[in-house]
């Protein structure tokens, strides 16, 4: 369980990023998909990452120090966010340099809205992640906001279509900010990769 988040800093630029000692863990989805809400959640701040009615708050790579050990990152979102052409492809190239190039990151959380059939968005996302040998883990959002059933139904859908772009469909959580389900489940997956890390330095 996460008992210390401290901001630290933003960037547009992955170079600019704190050193890469510690492993790191980012979160990024599609516009409007509780990013923002789901990190606040796991980090037992409800103000540590800025929510908004607004979709596309996030412009820039944020970097949080966990509990003195790893790096959280929120990640500017993709899709539906009302901004330039010329905005979103910026977004885009500094999304993409730095999942290319972050060489602590352990795991690239995507997350994705439990209620909505597989979307193109984001089988194009995680299809390029798969294609450039990015870690992905798969987070189902806004599970209390329909049954259990309903949902299980469009995660069988995303994780059949997942199969279709990697070897073998990668690992998912189900997950709500409101109840904080999955939360446990998150932060010990984030703990074992967290001892992990450090082993193989040592």
């Amino acid at each position: 369980m996460i008992k210390k988040a401290t901001f630290l800093i933003s960037n547009t630029d992955y170079k600019k990023c704190p050193n890469p000692d510690k492993p790191e863990f980012a979160f990024i989805g599609r516009s409007n998909v509780g990013k923002s809400s789901l990190i606040n959640m796991l980090a037992n701040n409800k103000n540590l990452a800025k929510t908004s009615g607004r979709p596309g708050k996030t412009q820039l790579i944020n970097h949080f120090l966990i509990d003195e050990k790893w790096y959280m990152v929120d990640l500017p979102g993709y899709g539906f966010a009302k901004v330039s052409k010329s905005i979103k492809s910026d977004w885009e190239n500094m999304i993409r340099s730095y999942l290319s190039n972050r060489e602590n990151l352990v795991a690239l959380f995507v997350l994705i809205d439990s209620r909505l059939e597989p979307q193109k968005i984001d089988l194009e996302f995680i299809t390029w992640c798969g294609e450039n040998g990015i870690p992905i883990v798969l987070v189902f959002t806004k599970a209390d906001k329909q049954s259990l059933p309903k949902t299980q139904s469009i995660v069988a859908k995303f994780i059949k279509a997942s199969k279709a772009i990697f070897e073998e469909a990668p690992l998912y959580f189900i997950t709500s900010a409101e109840s904080a389900k999955g939360k446990e489940e998150l932060t010990g997956f984030i703990e074992e990769q967290v001892e992990e890390f450090y082993q193989e330095r040592n």
